[in-house]
């Protein structure tokens, strides 16, 4: 097995006519890559004319890309390879829209720990993200050490993810460890996704066996912890699994969210399904809602259908603002060649 296939790559992955040679992103800082290729460990830069001028998708930690290898200095990255998973945020910028954090994932492991992190409502939005990158969520619910009775918080979780793994785990007494292993297999890749304190640190040093990451204290008032990755990065495991770590997962938001609303709303959609009297339903206090009728009969719980709204208004403000944004950007741009143009004919004094 060749280094590169240590990290996921297949021959198949490889398109057709295409220059260079491929490699995948094992770390990302600023404006320069960590790669991995067929010559081993390598740094790389965007070649500008390729990602900046012609809109080529920007790549992130976990992305196959295709290297111009330099065996002195850094390579020269020019084409990002189609993705079968990822996270994204909105990108700050106008020009870029979104910006993918994390690529090319089998699993997203989502942590939750049983102390005062505990909360179902951020669950839900960690369930829709997860659908809608691509990959499988598992529900890993950890410090199980520091409670005496879990039943309650599992029983919890299950009732909002249907068809998801929930695992109890505690990295000090290793409950749960063993449970892990049929996603941490040879060339498949497992993000983290959760907020500080969680243990993901602590996590991927017990998978590792060795201390990859350094571990912070939470704080004892409101069981929080501050986050200790401070790029993103992939980590190959001693067991041929890859684990990725990137602190640009809390500031996700529900970029295009359609389709993991569905699977993590399953129960919803199926309310939905049925259809209300009039086509055009609020889902208030018109007759003959199916909404109405669910919530009343017991079926659906109230607390879920406001989650459902929540994100489903949170991910058409953010898909209205960015189209404002991007809007105002072309705006400006055209104001700004119009003077140039004028500038150029001499209606404009210097």
């Amino acid at each position: 097995m060749t280094e590169l296939e240590k990290y996921g790559w297949q021959q198949s992955m490889l398109p057709q006519d295409v220059e260079g040679i491929p490699a995948r992103i094992t770390a990302v800082h600023r404006e320069r890559f960590e790669l991995v290729c067929q010559h081993g460990a390598v740094f790389g830069r965007l070649k500008t004319a390729v990602y900046y001028a012609q809109g080529e998708e920007f790549p992130t930690v976990g992305d196959y890309v295709m290297l111009q290898y330099e065996d002195a200095g850094d390579s020269i990255i020019i084409k990002t390879l189609e993705r079968k998973s990822f996270f994204s945020r909105r990108d700050p910028t106008i020009q870029r829209g979104e910006q993918a954090i994390a690529a090319n994932f089998d699993t997203v492991f989502i942590m939750m720990s049983l102390n005062n992190d505990f909360n179902i409502t951020r669950l839900e939005r960690y369930l829709t993200l997860a659908w809608q990158s691509g990959g499988v969520p598992v529900v890993l619910l950890t410090k199980a050490d520091l409670i005496n009775d879990y039943e309650t918080q599992i029983d919890a979780v299950q009732s909002v993810a249907f068809g998801v793994n929930v695992i109890a785990l505690s990295i000090v007494s290793g409950l749960g460890l063993d449970s892990l292993n049929e996603y941490l297999q040879p060339m498949k890749s497992v993000v983290f996704l959760g907020s500080s304190g969680v243990g993901k640190s602590s996590l991927l040093n017990a998978l590792a066996n060795e201390e990859l990451m350094e571990v912070k204290g939470i704080r004892e008032d409101d069981s929080r912890g501050r986050h200790t990755t401070t790029h993103r990065q992939l980590f190959l495991l001693p067991s041929g699994a890859m684990v990725i770590d990137t602190p640009g997962m809390r500031e996700l938001g529900m970029w295009d969210a359609g389709v993991g609303l569905g699977e993590a709303f399953g129960d919803v959609d199926e309310v939905l399904a049925r259809g209300c009297r009039f086509a055009d339903c609020g889902h208030g206090s018109e007759p003959g809602c199916a909404v109405t009728a669910a919530i009343e009969s017991g079926e659906l719980p109230l607390e879920r259908w406001q989650s459902y709204l929540k994100l489903k208004n949170e991910a058409r403000f953010l898909d209205d603002k960015v189209s404002y944004m991007r809007e105002r950007g072309n705006r400006f741009k055209s104001i700004a060649k119009d003077i140039r143009k004028s500038k150029q004919r001499g209606d404009i004094r210097q």
